[in-house]
């Protein structure tokens, strides 16, 4: 398992942190969070006591709290409680402090947004675009994301009448849609174009998006009409659907001698750079 230690600054503080490659999480030095948030000279005393707090309260995130070896301010690695992104969120709710408070208000309009959007599914493709947007993509890339969005909402269906259930189900038969169109996994795919938590699709190019669009709605189409069962089966199906897209990416490449498979991300993408492709090398 290989992890990645950093430091963040968080309201001009450090934060430390370590990136666990294998889960795909960040996880933060807890300490450090609430050092920064609650202004508190003992963080491991207010740590402590907030802990058997929420213990009594019938609280479970306990079970979500490790430790891992971090650099204190001496230089030398000490075992540190650390938790993810979301457990975070959730601690940051109890804690009383002004510094906290946009955080809390952040969660709650998230919150009330997702309520709403499970009233009219149509506000999330509005709020979708209106983010891309701001983000600074362009018009016709987040038209063709929000496409890819709806393709991807049909295979997750189809995939459930499959019994097909589980996340770690649905990981494994998008892995096998990836390795077969584009000859990468989606790990390996986004360490190419140097990303850890962010979203694959978010930060492919058109034509990356258009390939892999291509790649769910056939796996979708074959699938209901060959209606495999169980996950083995299934993977069969993914890599049907996804072979379909590696004819046409093999053939636009043909066609370009440029690899459709490209290091650009969203940051290039929303810069509006435009890197050539590399030329495609023959062995």
């Amino acid at each position: 398992m290989k992890k990645t230690n950093s430091i963040t600054l968080f309201n001009q503080k450090e934060v430390r942190r370590v990136w666990d490659e294998e889960k795909e999480l960040w996880y933060f030095s807890i300490i450090d969070v609430i050092e920064v948030l609650a202004e508190n000279k003992r963080p491991r005393k207010y740590w402590n006591d907030l802990k058997k707090k929420l213990s009594c309260e019938g609280s479970q995130l306990s079970a979500k709290i490790g430790q891992l070896k971090m650099e204190s301010p001496d230089g030398k690695m000490y075992l540190t409680d650390v938790t993810d992104t979301e457990t975070l969120l959730r601690l940051i709710q109890s804690i009383p402090s002004p510094k906290a408070e946009p955080f809390k208000l952040w969660l709650a309009k998230v919150g009330y947004e997702r309520m709403e959007e499970m009233e009219d599914p149509e506000l999330s493709f509005d709020r979708a675009m209106k983010t891309y947007l701001q983000k600074g993509y362009s018009e016709k890339w987040v038209n063709q994301r929000l496409k890819s969005i709806e393709v991807r909402k049909d295979l997750i269906g189809e995939w459930g009448e499959r019994g097909i259930k589980e996340d770690l189900e649905f990981a494994l038969l998008t892995d096998e849609i990836t390795k077969a169109w584009s000859d990468r996994s989606v790990k390996d795919y986004k360490k190419f174009k140097g990303l850890k938590k962010e979203n694959l699709r978010d930060n492919m190019t058109n034509l990356e998006l258009a390939l892999n669009t291509l790649a769910e709605v056939s796996t979708t189409e074959i699938s209901k009409k060959k209606k495999p069962k169980g996950i083995e089966s299934n993977k069969q199906v993914a890599r049907a659907g996804g072979l379909a897209a590696k004819k046409a990416r093999i053939e636009i490449e043909k066609q370009t001698g440029e690899s459709v498979i490209t290091t650009r991300n969203a940051k290039i993408l929303m810069s509006g750079q435009n890197k050539k492709l590399p030329k495609i090398v023959k062995k």
